[in-house]
């Protein structure tokens, strides 16, 4: 059987990660990305134990211990440092090889650029559009170019063009929050090793976690007008404001953070689609299912969709059979992510202060195993049937 061709729009995290998947399963991977070079910078990103385990199956479970930190614990506080829960995954609960990691974006970025291979990631060829015929489809490129293939996978982001190819054009939600990122190297002993971290205030939060070789990721949340933008050269020391008075090490983190690497997005996310794709089309990541970042589950979510599509096309000659059979396998656990992490953006941004009192007090009275389970939940150990992945990993890429 020939070797598929699959186009993949989009270089980001979801994108790299179903151009490698959709090689070691035999397809031919073709990624197309509108920028000059790779971007990835600036921000930290959780991966839950099942999408750690997705990685596991396609030969990263080296290298991707090399760049990151096993998180099993969490702590959730008030902006004064009283501690509102307090809970750990216990040891019998973890899956052999999936622990949970927070790791720096930009080195996962690297570690899935570096396993590509040479002629598979072309720069600067933005995807405008597509048009499908009985026996492939073809990529409009800005410029006029035009690259045809087997199928199509839209990685492109929030703001896709293959998703508006298919659902026409609208554009995403704006959820009341702004938010800020950066990488501290805060120095030793700072914040311990393990945990994660987040503390709420009125319409604000702030969370940190170690992500490696001495570096911290934290953001920070506040409740704004949608499109505000700090002063050129001046977002830390907004932030540093904004955040007086909270407890440490909070400033120091943000103080320890280089200007540049400060950096601000509006909170956006979309209503999860009944449908997905279409013939030999279909999306992947937050093309698919952008949530807002309130769980941590982004990143996760979209290197599982990689390693199911890639299990569902390995093989098959049926193209169109096996993208709505992958549709069909992620397009329910991606829309309780959105869902649920919408409402936890909703909790955590509560600016009432008798509302907040009563969401405290709720958290501080919660059972201890109802503790445990939620992180179990957030951390990806749950469900457990969700680890529905080959037995061995995929040869390495020829």
């Amino acid at each position: 059987m020939p070797r598929l061709k699959a186009l993949v729009a989009g270089a980001g995290i979801g994108g790299l990660a179903a151009a490698v998947a959709l090689r070691r399963a035999g397809l031919d991977p073709v990624v197309f990305e509108k920028a000059d070079e790779t971007r990835e910078r600036g921000a930290g990103l959780l991966l839950g134990a099942r999408a750690v385990a997705a990685l596991n199956v396609l030969g990263f479970s080296e290298g991707l211990g090399d760049i990151s930190v096993p998180v099993t614990a969490g702590t959730l506080s008030s902006w004064r440092g009283a501690v509102l829960s307090e809970v750990s995954v216990p040891s019998g609960s973890r899956r052999p090889g999936a622990d949970s990691v927070a790791v720096h974006r930009a080195d996962l970025h690297r570690l899935l650029l570096d396993a590509l291979g040479d002629g598979v990631l072309r720069f600067g060829a933005e995807c405008r559009g597509f048009r499908e015929t009985a026996d492939g489809v073809s990529v409009e490129l800005a410029g006029g170019g035009e690259e045809r293939g087997d199928l199509l996978v839209g990685a492109d982001g929030l703001r896709s063009a293959v998703r508006a190819g298919l659902h026409g054009l609208s554009g995403p939600f704006y959820r009341g929050y702004t938010a800020w990122r950066g990488v501290a190297e805060p120095g030793e002993g700072l914040v311990p090793w393990g945990t994660g971290f987040e503390s709420w205030g009125r319409g604000a939060r702030f969370g940190y976690v170690h992500t490696g070789r001495g570096q911290v990721y934290w953001f920070a949340t506040r409740n704004a007008p949608e499109g505000g933008e700090d002063a050129p050269g001046h977002s830390r020391e907004a932030l540093l404001g904004m955040f007086r008075g909270w407890h440490e090490p909070v400033g120091a983190l943000i103080q320890a953070t280089p200007q540049p690497a400060v950096r601000r997005d509006d909170i956006h996310d979309r209503d999860p689609l009944r449908r997905w794709g279409a013939g030999r089309v279909t999306l992947l990541g937050d093309a698919a299912h952008p949530a807002t970042p309130n769980l941590g589950q982004g990143a996760g979510a979209a290197i599982e969709d990689a390693l199911a599509l890639a299990v569902h096309l390995a093989g098959s000659g049926l193209v169109t059979a096996a993208l709505r059979r992958y549709e069909g396998e992620r397009s329910g656990p991606t829309a309780r992510v959105v869902r649920l992490s919408r409402y936890a953006g909703v909790a955590g941004q509560l600016e009432s202060p008798l509302l907040r009192r009563l969401r405290d007090g709720v958290v501080r009275a919660a059972p201890p195993a109802v503790k445990r389970w939620q992180l179990l939940l957030l951390l990806g150990y749950l469900p457990r049937g969700a680890y529905n992945y080959p037995r061995k990993p995929y040869p390495e890429a020829r």
